[in-house]
C-alpha cells in the first residue's frame, strides 16, 4: 500500500510541474511594429501560411490571396510579387543559401523553387503519392535547408514523415509514418535545422518537437511546448522558437525543450495572434508571425 502510495504522490508531483515550467515562463522582451507591412493600395492578404526571411533580412510573405508571394524589406516597404505561381494553396516557404525561394504547395502536393526573380527553377511532386514514394507528397507543409543546399520537407497531413533531398532535388531517404510512437508523426507541420545538423519536427496533433539526427534516428522528444505548428532555429543564441497555434503564443525553448519565455495571446488587435501558423527570425532576433485568421504577418522586435 504504501508503495502505491508513493508511486501515485511521484506521479501527480511530476506531472504538474512539467505544466507549471510552461504556464511560468516569463514574458519575452520584445514589442509588436503595429502595421508593419505596407502592401500598395488596394491590395490585402488572405490567410498568412508562411513567411521566410533571406540572408538580407527582406522578408517573404507566403498567403492565399490574389497576390501569393510578396518580398518586403525589413521596415515593411514593399519589393515585388511574384504574379504567375502556379500555387493551389500556400503553406510554408524559405530562402535557400543561394537566395532561391522555395514555396510549399499544400493542395497541389508539391514544391516549386524560384529564382528571387520569380522564374520556375524546378518542382518536386504533383500528383498526391504514399508515404513511401520519393518524388511525391500528399499535403507537404514546410522545408528547411542544409548548409550543403540540400533539404528536408515535412510531409505533411496525409503522409506524416519527413523527406531528404540532396542540392540537386534528388532524392535521399525518408523516415517517418502516421502514429505516435517515437518517430512517428500525427501531422508533420514544420522542420527546422540547427547548426549542427540536427533535425526538428513539429509534430502538431502530438503536441510535441521531436529531434532527429541528420539521418533520420530518433534522439529525443518534447512534449511541453504547447502545439508546434511552426518552427524557426536562430543561430545566433542556439534556440529554437515555436509557433502554437493552438494556445496563439510564440515559444522560445532552449535545444533541451526548456522553455526560456513566451510571446503573445490569442486576439485580433496588433501583438495578438489567431492561428499562429508559421515564424522565421531575421539577423537581429526580430520576430516575423504568419497568421491564418488575421490575414498578416506582424514583426515583433526587442524591447530593449
Amino acid at each position: 500500500m504504501m508503495r502505491r502510495f508513493l508511486a501515485l504522490f511521484c506521479l501527480l508531483a511530476v506531472v504538474p510541474a512539467a505544466a507549471a515550467d510552461l504556464a511560468s515562463a516569463p514574458q519575452l522582451p520584445y514589442k509588436v511594429v503595429p502595421g508593419w507591412a505596407k502592401l500598395p493600395k488596394g491590395w490585402n492578404f488572405s490567410d498568412c501560411s508562411g513567411v521566410a526571411v533571406d540572408k538580407n533580412d527582406n522578408v517573404w510573405v507566403f498567403n492565399r490571396g490574389k497576390h501569393p508571394i510578396v518580398q518586403f524589406d525589413s521596415n515593411g516597404n514593399f519589393l515585388k510579387e511574384f504574379t504567375e505561381t502556379g500555387i493551389l494553396s500556400a503553406h510554408g516557404i524559405k530562402v535557400d543559401p543561394e537566395g532561391n525561394i522555395w514555396a510549399v504547395d499544400v493542395e497541389g502536393h508539391k514544391i516549386v523553387k524560384f529564382s528571387p526573380e520569380g522564374r520556375v527553377l524546378g518542382v518536386i511532386g504533383r500528383d498526391a503519392g504514399n508515404d513511401d514514394s520519393h518524388y511525391q507528397f500528399n499535403r507537404p507543409t514546410a522545408i528547411a535547408f542544409r548548409p550543403d543546399g540540400g533539404f528536408y520537407v515535412s510531409d505533411g497531413y496525409v503522409n506524416s514523415r519527413i523527406v531528404q533531398y540532396d542540392h540537386n532535388l534528388d532524392y535521399v531517404r525518408h523516415w517517418g509514418r502516421k502514429g505516435s510512437g517515437d518517430g512517428e508523426f500525427n501531422l508533420s507541420h514544420d522542420v527546422a535545422i540547427d547548426r549542427d545538423g540536427r533535425v526538428y519536427g513539429a509534430d502538431r496533433t502530438n503536441k510535441r518537437v521531436q529531434v532527429f539526427d541528420a539521418n533520420g534516428r530518433f534522439l529525443e522528444k518534447w512534449t511541453d511546448v504547447g502545439t508546434p505548428w511552426g518552427l524557426a532555429y536562430w543561430p545566433k543564441e542556439n534556440v529554437l522558437f515555436i509557433a502554437d497555434g493552438v494556445d496563439n503564443r510564440v515559444l522560445k525553448a532552449d535545444l533541451k525543450g526548456n522553455v526560456l519565455g513566451t510571446l503573445g495571446s490569442y486576439g485580433k488587435t496588433p501583438g495578438k495572434f489567431d492561428f499562429a501558423h508559421h515564424i522565421a527570425i531575421d539577423s537581429t532576433g526580430a520576430i516575423y508571425v504568419a497568421e491564418i485568421k488575421n490575414w498578416r504577418v506582424q514583426k515583433f522586435v526587442p524591447a530593449h
